[in-house]
């Protein structure tokens, strides 16, 4: 890999930043000083550091976000509040995109990454993978709504939804577990038995559970097991 390519795909360094600043002496390859910035390195076996700091170097960004209310899961929405906006600038370079949607009024647990292939095959609907969303609601929500809502219903263009589980623990409260999604479509099946959702917010995507600790609009890399998780 060029030395230009690894600060690029780090997000430490644009190209003709990496070019200045080999030229000024501050990139180091295995502590030797580099002025070139077209030389191929080996990112699992040099140590490159810049400005005396090592890089790590990971293929792909994979990031947990705690979705704070009116953001917007896109890369370019004139006017909107983006939930990359609130990404570090490192990390803003990258070609990150989120995996699947969460819309304005939901807030909860997003992954952002660049991984194509590994947030393809989660969101396919071959795979199954779960969601976990805790609601509440406007109105109490009946045991026959409830299990009409689980065996899947007839949504207004007339989808009808896979069997999803619900987990009530309130009268107008509780957690919804489905393995889709479609557009706004929490919202259309409570909508479909005549209630209305009020807040929702997502805690798990398939293995990965919200951390607790992340504040709205707080974010942080996903461990090495959590993107073991992703990846299957």
């Amino acid at each position: 890999m060029r030395l230009d390519k690894f600060f690029t795909q780090t997000g430490t360094l644009t190209r003709s930043q990496c070019a200045k600043a080999a030229k000024t002496g501050a990139i180091t390859v295995d502590g030797i000083i580099i002025r070139d910035a077209s030389v191929n390195i080996d990112p699992d076996k040099n140590v490159i550091a810049y400005n005396g700091e090592a890089i790590s170097y990971s293929e792909f960004v994979y990031i947990m976000m705690n979705k704070p209310l009116g953001y917007v899961c896109s890369n370019d929405e004139p006017g909107e509040l983006l939930v990359f906006d609130l990404l570090d600038e490192k990390n803003k370079r990258k070609d990150v995109f989120t995996v699947g949607r969460l819309d304005k009024a939901t807030s909860g647990l997003i992954i952002i990454t660049d991984d194509g292939k590994s947030a393809h095959a989660a969101l396919s609907p071959k795979h199954h993978v779960e969601k976990t969303y805790v609601y509440t609601l406007a109105e109490p929500l009946s045991e026959q709504d409830r299990i009409k809502l689980e065996n899947g219903i007839e949504l207004k263009d007339g989808y009808t939804t896979k069997p999803c589980k619900i987990i009530p623990t309130g009268e107008k409260s509780g957690k919804i577990i489905l393995s889709e999604g479609k557009y706004h479509q929490i919202r259309r099946m409570f909508a479909a038995v005549s209630n209305k959702v009020e807040t929702l917010e997502r805690i798990s995507f398939g293995d990965i559970q919200l951390d607790n600790s992340l504040s709205y609009g707080q974010w942080r890399s996903l461990t090495d097991e959590e993107i073991s998780k992703f990846k299957k």
